[in-house]
């Protein structure tokens, strides 16, 4: 039977295991973010074969558990990111040991510039957020039917809100606005047909999680505030 909001979340057997895969999915496409590829066409990031997967991550957290767990993964995902970057700052800055040749290698992999990082987190939370509510909100007006359009639905509107954000942010006043709308749309379309080609895995996952689990949260008592501490309303 179909859950509603509850004043707190039950323990599940799943979920932290997928909180975790998430985060540590998100900390590693922040590493390969610095590898340019090319592959066929196409110029990517490292991040842009990997970041994607999270949104995916997103909509099993919130078609499943209710957007309330969405949220405590989000957040946890964003303090892990910062931690990431502050400490890659500071390994950076400490003066090296004598004969130790990698400075310049490690300050490659690790040397955030400083507005990509502000970038990428505002971009990562406001996209998360944004994807978790859709999908929520569309389930209960699709009352449970149809997860292809909310999952196709909510990464519209999360990776439009991300992609925007963090190439306005991080490149704004570096590059001609034809460039920056260009750049815009080819990694927005790209994500998207990505969350597109996922969908049969993402129906398998959602659908085996809600059957082990006995769960499938409607948020309809929810609070969709970020910054809310309750699960309830």
């Amino acid at each position: 039977m179909p859950e509603h909001a509850a004043p707190k979340m039950r323990h599940y057997r799943y979920l932290d295991t997928l909180t975790i895969n998430f985060v540590v999915i998100l900390l590693v496409s922040n590493l390969v973010a610095q590898k340019i590829c090319r592959i066929g066409p196409l110029t990517l990031s490292g991040a842009q074969l990997l970041f994607p997967i999270t949104y995916i991550f997103g909509d099993i957290f919130t078609e499943v558990y209710g957007y309330a767990a969405s949220r405590r993964a989000i957040w946890i995902g964003f303090f892990a990111s910062a931690l990431l970057s502050v400490m890659g700052a500071i390994a950076v800055a400490l003066p090296p040991a004598p004969g130790w040749k990698n400075q310049a290698a490690f300050a490659t992999v690790f040397g955030f510039i400083p507005r990509l990082v502000v970038a990428s987190l505002v971009a990562y939370w406001a996209g998360e957020f944004t994807n978790s509510y859709t999908l929520a909100k569309m389930k209960l007006l699709t009352r449970g039917r149809w997860l292809w359009t909310r999952t196709v639905g909510s990464t519209v509107t999360g990776q439009a809100v991300d992609t925007v954000i963090v190439v306005l942010i991080a490149f704004w006043g570096q590059a001609p606005a034809r460039t920056l709308f260009a750049l815009i749309l080819s990694a927005y379309f790209g994500k998207v047909a990505y969350e597109v080609l996922a969908t049969p895995l993402t129906y398998l996952v959602v659908g085996w999680l809600k059957k082990t689990e006995q769960a499938d949260v409607f948020d309809d008592r929810a609070s969709f505030n970020p910054f809310a501490l309750s699960e309830g309303p």
